[in-house]
């Protein structure tokens, strides 16, 4: 499926297949594509090529209400004369529920979330959390047959979204909603998705689980935008077969020395490649011991070390790169110089960029 906004194509040929039931992430910096794509999802937009199915259903041309897809927006939308009940029974008078069962909806949606006893107050006297609480509570009350959400906790304070994350999920493994779900934040994609779709420039750029995004990157642009992963260029020196796993073992020449790597699939051709390795893999070795068969060590000087609360972050220099490492818990007794570990199998090997 692709989308142009004028001369712009803002989604390019995107393809997903997303499960029922699922809590499925659009990810990816700010200008990717996502909330145009939630937007062709829920009928707000209507795709310049390709179809859009919910199920077997083809829904591409059907709008927003036919689809009974239903979007929770950053800002909440609540009304603000009408008391926390009457929001969330708005959806069912537009669709003519009848009052009867209005009422047990509404009342089974407010218990969902938490929220039962805030039925008659109006949304000002809520707080952000609360509010985000009964515009979820009133998209859950007409059992959509998805539920998207842009950005819902970005207006959040830090505690709050992160209270908010586990509540959606849980919110969402009770009602069995398959659930779309558009950030930037690459912490709440990682926390509580079932599986990730990173975006870049309209393109869907991989698709898998939290931790096979983040342990097994595709490419330097998934490595970098989830993590802060160290990359160190590289030639492909040797290649031989790797003993008790599938795939090659290399030696590539680097500027931080010779390294030694696995890889699952390395087209034969390619030579010039891109070592990723996530700070919080980086070990120091201890002082005098030398390294086994194999293992890479490598020597660096420290420059900088910053406290982030439950670890610290060291700016590391090696053969002209700047390296991250993470500490937990903090250290602050880091010697001028000292000789780090990179695991072979810690290493992901990636394509050279261009």
């Amino acid at each position: 499926m692709s989308k142009r906004l004028g001369a712009t194509l803002a989604v390019d040929r995107a393809e997903l297949e997303i499960n029922a039931g699922e809590l499925f992430f659009l990810l990816g910096p700010s200008g990717c594509g996502k909330t145009t794509l939630l937007n062709l999802i829920a009928g707000l937009l209507e795709p310049s090529e390709g179809r859009i199915r919910f199920g077997g259903r083809d829904v591409t041309r059907l709008p927003t209400h036919e689809r009974n897809a239903v979007m929770c927006f950053q800002s909440y939308a609540l009304w603000p004369h009408l008391s926390v009940a009457e929001n969330v029974r708005f959806g069912l008078d537009v669709r003519r529920i009848d009052r009867k069962q209005q009422e047990q909806r509404v009342s089974e949606a407010l218990e969902l979330v938490q929220m039962a006893e805030y039925r008659e107050r109006k949304p000002a006297e809520l707080s952000g959390g609360q509010q985000q609480r009964v515009a979820i509570a009133r998209a859950v009350a007409v059992k959509p047959s998805c539920l998207l959400l842009d950005e819902p906790l970005s207006n959040l304070d830090t505690r709050l979204r992160q209270q908010m994350r586990g509540e959606i999920r849980r919110i969402c493994r009770a009602t069995g909603l398959t659930t779309l779900y558009v950030t930037h934040d690459q912490k709440e994609a990682l926390s509580i998705a079932d599986r990730i779709a990173l975006l870049d420039a309209g393109r869907v750029v991989q698709v898998g689980t939290p931790r096979e995004l983040y342990t097994r990157p595709s490419n330097t642009f998934v490595a970098e935008f989830l993590g802060q992963a160290n990359l160190i260029p590289g030639s492909v020196l040797e290649r031989s077969p790797a003993a008790a796993q599938p795939g090659e073992q290399l030696l590539v020449d680097t500027p931080l020395g010779r390294l030694s790597a696995f890889a699952a699939a390395l087209p034969r051709e390619l030579s010039r490649v891109m070592l990723s390795i996530r700070p919080e893999q980086l070990a120091i070795v201890p002082a005098g011991q030398a390294p086994a068969s194999g293992e890479n060590h490598v020597l660096v000087r420290v420059l900088e070390s910053n406290f982030l609360g439950d670890s610290s972050e060291h700016r590391l220099s090696a053969g002209g790169l700047t390296l991250r490492m993470h500490s937990v818990p903090p250290r602050f007794d880091l010697p001028e110089q000292l000789t780090l570990s990179l695991a072979r199998e810690e290493l992901v090997v990636l394509a050279a960029p261009g």
